[in-house]
């Protein structure tokens, strides 16, 4: 049985397990500086190995380098004692059992960076598409501030540098001799698990002003690879320019785009080419070369006719007929040569001609056209504006926020506009696909909002994960008077009241069609209503008393409830906190099923023969059971009813 842990997994030991799978000749031991014999890696047989120079110590290499980077590194794999506590009240739609409502939507309020440790099992290669729009670095806002050698106590203790609610935040002003180092302390560690986290075709979009523009690349490019960087999209944020700026009027911002592995990701596309639009093939200024155009392949809009060999230049564009030519039923009756200054070569000339596409030409001088089919993926551009997308502008989200909240009411000072965001899934997401969209600096929950919008549009199957640390709202502020504490408060309010206004809509969109003499097929072909309920989770101390690191058993806090060992599990066995859930009463036992046959969980102290049968009619993957006092019965049924189910006991060997 696997050795018990209280924690999420520890990312440098499963590096280390990968590099010496691939490398067990370089395996070895060493002495630490306190005499204990520790693993490590021979960098000599290493570099043997890979035929490639290994760069070491003090040795000059290119990267860019900040205090606390080896920290920061080592933050992203540090595990975390942390838990992942379900809060029925403030999901939605809940009675108060977990599988009281069907949603595979999760919104998480808590420091994004355990969000993201606690996720990692899980969701490891399952996130299609992240989208992060992180505290600007401008000198006056806030950042996280990460502190894992201190307790929390001893941390609220001495720094002074918490809120009142005891949240990780701390202001980063211009003049501070670690503005930048606090910044990418914050974002690298970040930045990395997010990577573990994405499919092999997944996208991550970050969102950033020109402060840290530059560092920010540098450390995506180490993180996810140069040849994994996409491109740097242009957003036209304003209307109007602001003025702020001492030298310019600023209008824009930039979203990176960085891929897991850019040679699966397909083209980002929102729109498709059209039918009947005319590409021509003369381009000036390209290579003099004769393209054959096999006789019936080009429709001319001429009368029938013999044409002779002549020079149909005119301007800057050249152009030749270099064989006699016979038009027939508006057709080439033979093959023509054309010499020319052309867009395609002779096989992509074939290519289109294979696939049954049209050429044209209308008169003398010939200037032939391709007459694109339409329905072919068009690539975005990276230009995201009113004039190219219609692009929404922080203007429209203001206005989205107060549609949602009242007129007047802007509970959230700088939301991103839906639009952007639809854009942007769009782009990458297929709506037939059961894609999960990551947003773990969530703010207002704009990302929710365009998710549900775009899947209502598209009958889309994707599905969201937001993040957002409980930040205290300030007491003047609009949204306090309004009623709200916490920025978590106000996205998890948005994301009702937009799940609320989507259905609505789709009711009253029913409604006008039942009036109308529709057919059955058209009406089918409406998309229906998208899950609009969330799953709220919130990150708290460890479920388990502390022990000593020689025990082999762990004791359960004080005060934690069956669903917060059910999801403790789930996520400790890479099953899904968004999978269905059922809870079955057997006598005076509780069983949980989650993820169909993927669990059976019971967390009482003494579990009853009808109970246990009960879990082993399902024939779960896994088994759990709070403790082994019962181990005799448990292994009799399973092993007649259910003997593939791997058991478990969470008070020993979770």
């Amino acid at each position: 049985m696997d050795k018990h842990r209280t924690s999420s997994s520890d990312k440098a030991k499963e590096k280390y397990r990968i590099l010496a799978q691939l490398f067990p000749e370089a395996v070895t031991e060493t002495i630490d500086e306190r005499g204990r014999t520790i693993r490590a890696i021979d960098a000599d047989i290493l570099r043997q190995e890979i035929s490639a120079a290994v760069v070491e110590g003090s040795q000059e290499r290119c990267q860019l380098t900040w205090p606390d980077k080896k920290s920061s590194i080592a933050r992203a794999n540090r595990p975390t004692s942390k838990a992942l506590r379900p809060d029925f009240s403030g999901s939605s739609g809940y009675d108060g059992t977990p599988g009281s409502i069907d949603t595979r939507n999760i919104y998480i309020e808590g420091d994004n960076l355990y969000a993201l440790k606690l996720l990692r099992k899980a969701y490891s290669g399952r996130i299609k598409m992240i989208f992060i729009d992180p505290p600007y670095n401008t000198g006056s806002g806030f950042i996280y501030n990460d502190d894992f050698s201190q307790s929390a106590d001893e941390y609220m203790q001495g720094s002074g540098q918490l809120d009142e609610n005891g949240n990780s935040l701390v202001q980063n002003p211009e003049s501070s001799g670690r503005f930048h180092t606090d910044w990418l302390n914050m974002m690298y560690p970040r930045l990395s698990i997010a990577r573990d986290l994405l499919t092999e075709d997944g996208v991550i979009f970050i969102t950033l002003d020109d402060h840290e523009n530059s560092r920010l690349r540098l450390i995506a490019d180490e993180i996810f690879g140069e040849d994994n960087f996409i491109t740097e999209f242009i957003w036209e944020k304003k209307k109007k320019p602001s003025f702020l700026h001492r030298n310019v009027g600023k209008l824009f911002d930039y979203i990176l785009c960085y891929a897991k592995n850019s040679s699966c990701t397909p083209a980002f596309s929102v729109e498709k080419t059209k039918a009947g639009k005319k590409y021509p093939l003369n381009n000036a200024g390209n290579k003099k070369r004769t393209l054959i155009f096999p006789p019936h392949s080009v429709h001319f809009s001429m009368r029938d006719q013999v044409i002779q060999p002549q020079d149909m230049s005119d301007g800057n564009i050249y152009t030749r007929l270099l064989n006699e030519l016979v038009i027939k039923n508006g057709e080439n009756e033979n093959e023509m040569q054309l010499e020319g200054e052309w867009r395609y070569s002779q096989s992509k000339l074939n290519e289109i001609i294979a696939k049954g596409e049209r050429l044209t030409i209308s008169k003398i001088p010939f200037r032939p056209n391709h007459v694109k089919t339409g329905g072919k993926v068009k690539k975005m551009k990276n230009i995201l504006s009113p004039s190219t997308y219609k692009c929404e502008t922080n203007e429209d989200a203001s206005a989205q926020l107060e549609e949602l909240f009242g007129k007047g009411n802007k509970p959230f000072d700088t939301p991103k506009p839906v639009g952007l965001l639809k854009l942007l899934i769009k782009a990458v997401t297929d709506p037939e696909e059961e894609t999960i969209i990551l947003d773990f600096f969530s703010g207002s929950a704009t990302t929710a909002h365009a998710v549900m919008e775009q899947n209502c549009e598209d009958g889309g199957k994707r599905s969201f994960i937001m993040v957002q640390l409980p930040e205290t709202i300030s007491p003047k502020s609009e949204a306090a008077e309004a009623g709200f504490r916490t920025i978590c408060d106000i996205g998890e309010e948005r994301i009702r009241r937009a799940g609320n206004k989507i259905r609505n809509e789709i009711k009253k969109q029913e409604k006008e069609n039942s009036q109308l003499s529709l057919s059955d097929t058209f009406l089918s072909s409406l998309p229906s209503a998208p899950d609009t309920g969330f799953r709220v989770f919130r990150i708290d101390s460890s479920n388990f008393e502390s022990t000593s690191p020689a025990s082999s058993h762990r004791i359960v806090k004080p005060g934690r409830t069956p669903e917060d060992l059910l999801f403790h599990t789930m996520l400790e066995l890479g099953i899904l906190p968004s999978s269905a859930v059922e809870a079955a009463d057997i006598g005076e036992n509780r069983i949980f099923f989650a993820a169909d046959r993927e669990l059976a969980a019971c967390f009482d102290k003494t579990v009853s023969e009808e109970a246990v049968t009960a879990a082993a009619l399902r024939q779960p993957r896994y088994a759990v059971f709070l403790s082994s006092d019962s181990s005799e019965i448990i292994c009799s049924v399973f092993g007649e009813r259910s003997p593939d189910t791997v058991i478990k006991y969470f008070l020993s060997d979770l």
